[in-house]
């Protein structure tokens, strides 16, 4: 029996879906995440935006067409926010919230059916992941209790939740990757009794592989923090900060908690503790109230941070968040301010990746290439998928650089 797990969304939903494929090889199935014939279809679903939900309910109808016969469970973030029309989809014979992905596997077992999103208190365990030797993906926190006001995400997965430091430990020695990811809704919120995320890390640091964090919040960023980081040893100078807007006035509105000063603070202490870091981050684009003049500041703070990489997106309203209320900016108008912060944001990682022309740095080789441990893709035809090697940075890349193994 093949089993088909298809995901949409976030970094965080392919690791609980290789959490979920693993359980199914467990119990026989043969799996895939390529969309394809198959006996069996398992939906992680995202809701983040508008589009991304519409996606997700156009999975169903592309693997009913591959096959009309096979039972298909939903779950995930879509899932949760309206269960009742994934259910009443044809085919859909089971529907779990993103509070719930433990029930999906209870469900393929004949446990469960129907629809299951009741709301998780604990943080829910999972089967350890299907992952490769290269790089391990490590859940370790769900939920998120920051309210921003545009995202759903709060009233879906729930409040914040972390897993225990001896069970992402556990997982960690198990994995025999090379670069372990630390993965979460809300990854800053880390909490296991008086431990945060400093001291998770801390207790990783004698294992062989380099530690990566996911998105971390500027509250999160301070000396101490940093200090615990850089005295690990091997955690990736590396940080994906969240950002959003370079607008005071839009930050306010977004309920994100912290000033565009204090942002570029929290640049500095880490340039400071980590002199080679690279940061990157998220920026929305037209939020509703957003002015030339916010938008002005979000495009000159590209530079001022030094960002590696910006990911910028247009504003997409979400029905049930506050930020659904006021009134949407144009939509040509949000295409041509995500274009500009686009290429502002290349234009910044063409400065940094220059810094590092000539230098020696590590690089972790997968199929199609590496990342130093700052985060530069780099390219090199003697590139072995799952090989760590010291390179040395020789020209620029569309991508990033292109370099030269040294042994």
């Amino acid at each position: 029996m093949k089993a088909c797990v298809f995901t949409l969304g976030c970094k965080l939903n392919e690791v609980e879906s290789a959490s979920v494929m693993r359980g199914l090889e467990q119990r026989g199935y043969e799996t895939t995440s390529e969309l394809g014939p198959a006996d069996l279809y398992l939906l992680n679903t995202c809701a983040v935006t508008a589009e991304a939900e519409k996606k997700s309910r156009q999975a169903v109808a592309r693997m009913r067409r591959y096959n009309p016969a096979a039972p298909v469970f939903v779950f995930g973030c879509a899932a949760g926010h309206d269960a009742a029309a994934f259910r009443a989809r044809e085919g859909v014979t089971f529907v779990a919230g993103a509070m719930k992905k433990d029930a999906v596997l209870a469900a393929v077992d004949g446990v469960l059916h129907g629809i299951c999103v009741e709301s998780e208190t604990a943080f829910c365990e999972l089967p350890a992941p299907k992952q490769t030797k290269t790089r391990a993906y490590l859940r370790v926190q769900d939920g998120c209790n920051r309210f921003c006001s545009y995202c759903l995400i709060p009233y879906l997965r729930g409040r914040s939740r972390s897993r225990s430091m001896e069970s992402v430990r556990q997982e960690a020695e198990a994995c025999g990757a090379k670069e372990i990811v630390l993965t979460g809704v809300d990854l800053s919120s880390y909490r296991d009794g008086e431990n945060g995320l400093g001291e998770l890390v801390a207790s990783l640091a004698g294992l062989p592989a380099r530690i990566r964090l996911g998105s971390l919040e500027v509250s999160c960023v301070t000396e101490d923090f940093l200090r615990k980081l850089r005295a690990a040893g091997n955690v990736c100078a590396h940080f994906h900060l969240s950002l959003q807007s370079g607008s005071d006035a839009v930050l306010a509105k977004m309920n994100r908690r912290y000033t565009r000063a204090q942002y570029l603070e929290a640049c500095r202490k880490i340039y400071a503790v980590f002199p080679e870091a690279s940061i990157t981050t998220d920026i929305i684009a037209g939020f509703p109230t957003e002015t030339e003049e916010d938008f002005r500041a979000s495009l000159s703070i590209i530079g001022e941070a030094g960002f590696l990489r910006v990911h910028a997106f247009p504003f997409s309203a979400r029905e049930g968040t506050a930020a659904a209320k006021l009134d949407d900016l144009p939509a040509e108008v949000k295409k041509e301010r995500v274009r500009m912060l686009i290429a502002a944001g290349k234009q910044s990682g063409r400065e940094f990746v220059a810094r590092f022309l000539g230098t020696t740095m590590t690089a972790l080789f997968e199929a199609d290439g590496g990342y130093t441990e700052n985060y530069i893709r780099v390219s090199c035809p003697e590139g072995r998928e799952g090989a760590l090697e010291r390179v040395r940075l020789t020209k620029p890349t569309a991508q990033g650089a292109a370099c030269e193994i040294l042994r």
